[in-house]
């Protein structure tokens, strides 16, 4: 299984999760593990994906979930797992 971390910051509006999830949907990355919060209207969201499956790679999932951030008006940030593992050592 080779899996991605999805990091999705912002103002709170309806239909963020609707929104990253599609887009994961559509490229056949798997929603493996979820955990959201609001504080105060600022939304917060990290997703464990699996991308073993998914129809392109990871650097193009990368940009389209950017470019859908920018649509729902949230920063999103895609890592690979190994990556995210290795940026908690520093």
């Amino acid at each position: 299984m080779e899996n991605a971390i999805i990091i999705v910051v912002g103002a709170d509006k309806p239909g963020i999760v609707a929104g990253i999830a599609s887009k994961l949907a559509e490229n056949n990355a798997n929603i493996i593990d979820i955990s959201q919060t609001v504080i105060r209207g600022i939304f917060a969201m990290i997703m464990v994906v699996d991308i073993s499956r998914c129809k392109v790679p990871l650097d193009e999932l990368r940009k389209q979930l950017q470019e859908k951030g920018k649509e729902l008006g949230v920063e999103v940030h895609t890592y690979h797992e190994k990556v995210f593992r290795y940026m908690e050592r520093i």
